[in-house]
C-alpha cells in the first residue's frame, strides 16, 4: 500500500468520538496512529461493505469497532461505536 499523508474523519465520526469518554478518545487515538502506520490492519469487509476495513479494539473493557477507508495516500474514518447496530448505520451513512 501506499504511504498515508492525510487523514479525513467524517461528520459523523467527529459526532461519535465526542461522545465518548477521555480514556476512550485516548485509545481511539491509539488505534488511528496504528491503522495510518499499518492501513491494511483491520478487517476488509465484503458484499454491501467493500473496500472498507473494520479494526476492533479495547477501551474501558468493552470492544470498539472503527470503519475506515484507504483511498490513494489519504485515510478516510467513517464509523466508530460498539458493536450494536454498527454495520447498520454504517450502510446507512454509505448510501
Amino acid at each position: 500500500m501506499t504511504r498515508l499523508k492525510e487523514i479525513i474523519q467524517s461528520p459523523l465520526f467527529a459526532r461519535q468520538k465526542k461522545k465518548l469518554h477521555k480514556q476512550q478518545i485516548k485509545d481511539l487515538d491509539n488505534a488511528v496512529k496504528a491503522i495510518f502506520g499499518n492501513p491494511a490492519i483491520g478487517e476488509p469487509k465484503v458484499g454491501d461493505l467493500k473496500g472498507i476495513r473494520v479494526y476492533k479494539f479495547k477501551s474501558r473493557g468493552w470492544q470498539i469497532l472503527m470503519a475506515y477507508e484507504v483511498v490513494e495516500s489519504v485515510l478516510y474514518l467513517y464509523t466508530v461505536g460498539s458493536h450494536e447496530n454498527f454495520y447498520r448505520e454504517l450502510k446507512r451513512y454509505l448510501k
